[in-house]
């Protein structure tokens, strides 16, 4: 099942803005009853609660409170084939350019220490819905706009819903087993842990599901954590579904400023032009290179797999393309942190916009998903810029 981002309609957040000014900034002392498409207010002067009612025009209204909140109306309906039609949440971070008091966030993965987080539900029969954690990371310290990986936790799923993409296997993270889903829905990579029966409330380490999305290829720790919500995707109805609290703290260690006597990594040389978007008038050019191939995950029908590269010549790479072919049975049907397409056996993977300069020993990697008939077995060569890779 594929669905549009939940805040996707909040692109409509700044067309709605007058909307949303009523409720914004205040810190909810008493109950407050928001009915408003994408109203907000603030509670604890430390996170934000939201309506987000983004994929239907019928009334749904939340009751906020101190510690939460509750829905106290649900009119709208979709069928669970479909996007849901909400996503009542409350959030610490950076989320549209609507930031809580006080965050830290966006904060780069490689600075976070911790990040604690505790959350307790109320669950009600009869209705179809998920109970979700969402953790954004972007390349870059974004604060408005989609973010190209999402992270979902389903601390509970009732009736006949299913994450993004397809189950890539199983994981124990914060002392339960999940299972783990993975795909795109067209505008950002998701990855999900879904629980195996309802989780009424938990307390857990936001940084060990970060560390698992990083460990399958999915971010580097060079990427940027913008939120983290929770909350409701409800499909059909939800009145009585409560998040009766929620806590949560993005906690940082080391040095976080390189040493005085290192210049910092990620500025290039001031001789050589910026290197972030390729030449326009000259093709990308060949280089030596190295790949490293690894299946992370195989199943009865399909598995994913990471492709590691690294410029080991002695020019930087500005832009790149790999093409490599398939073995017979495998046709690919999603990808990230690539642009990647198929005609027949061969697969052409070019760069995206923040990963397209490799100088000397520096390394990326991209994923994919895809279908198997038969067994499994790897791509025997890559060739990057039309020169044939070593293996790593």
């Amino acid at each position: 099942m594929k669905r549009p981002l939940r805040a996707i309609a909040a692109a409509g957040l700044l067309a709605a803005g007058s909307i949303v000014a009523v409720v914004l900034g205040g810190n909810a002392s008493a109950d407050t009853q928001i009915c408003d498409q994408y109203g907000s207010t603030v509670i604890g002067n430390k996170y934000v609660v939201q309506n987000n009612r983004w994929g239907t025009t019928a009334q749904q209204c939340i009751n906020v409170t101190s510690t939460g909140f509750s829905i106290t109306r649900a009119d709208g309906s979709s069928p669970t084939n479909g996007a849901p039609v909400s996503y009542p949440s409350i959030f610490a971070g950076c989320h549209y350019t609507n930031c809580s008091p006080g965050t830290n966030m966006p904060v780069q993965v490689k600075n976070i220490s911790s990040a604690p987080s505790s959350i307790s539900y109320n669950y009600v029969s009869g209705a179809i819905y998920d109970a979700s954690y969402d953790i954004w990371l972007d390349p870059t310290p974004k604060k408005d706009g989609v973010n190209q990986m999402e992270i979902m936790i389903w601390l509970n799923r009732q009736g006949s819903i299913q994450p993004i993409g397809s189950p890539v296997g199983n994981t124990n993270l914060a002392g339960r087993t999940w299972e783990v889903w993975r795909g795109s829905n067209g505008q950002n990579n998701v990855i999900s842990y879904v629980a195996p029966s309802a989780i009424p409330s938990m307390s857990f380490d936001v940084l060990d599901f970060i560390n698992d999305t990083k460990n399958r290829g999915a971010i580097t720790s060079d990427w940027y954590l913008t939120s983290i919500q929770a909350g409701f995707e409800p499909w059909q109805g939800g009145v009585g579904l409560a998040v009766n609290s929620f806590s949560q703290s993005v906690n940082t260690g080391g040095s976080t400023t390189p040493p005085t006597t290192t210049p910092p990594t990620t500025t290039p040389p001031t001789t050589t032009p910026p290197t972030t978007t390729p030449p326009t008038t000259n093709p990308p050019t060949g280089t030596a290179c190295s790949v490293k191939y690894t299946p992370t995950s195989i199943w009865n029908n399909g598995f994913t797999a990471e492709v590691a590269v690294t410029n080991t010549g002695s020019s930087t790479v500005n832009g790149w393309t790999m093409t490599f072919n398939l073995p017979s049975g495998q046709t690919i049907t999603g990808s990230w942190n690539a642009n990647v397409t198929q005609s027949g056996s061969a697969v052409r993977a070019t760069n995206v916009s923040y990963n397209g300069t490799l100088s000397p020993g520096a390394s990326t990697s991209f994923g994919y998903q895809a279908t198997l008939s038969g067994a499994f077995s790897a791509p025997s060569s890559f060739a990057l810029n039309g020169v044939t890779c070593a293996k790593a």
